[in-house]
């Protein structure tokens, strides 16, 4: 019975929102208008009550990321040796 409870144990939270969406119900999804809504009344004009001005872009970013960082790390090694 304990190998069972074990390989049961992690199953039931998975079992718990399959259960859920079965029913109709769908965990976070007030969190996530609630969320929307919050965004969306931040991006309003004339809703600040402060004088103080947002930028409205970010400055450029000459940060190398992702795929860039990794073909440059790679460019600097030559090919191996020819044996």
């Amino acid at each position: 019975m304990t190998e069972f409870g074990a390989f049961l144990l992690p199953a039931v939270p998975l079992l718990a929102l399959l259960l859920a969406l079965l029913l109709g119900r769908y965990p976070g999804c007030e969190a996530i208008v609630r969320l929307s809504e919050r965004i969306a009344a931040d991006g309003r004009p004339g809703q600040a009550a402060s004088g103080r001005r947002r930028p409205t872009h970010r400055p450029p970013s000459f940060a190398r990321r992702g795929g860039l960082l990794l073909a440059l790390s790679l460019s600097g090694r030559a090919p191996p040796a020819a044996v």
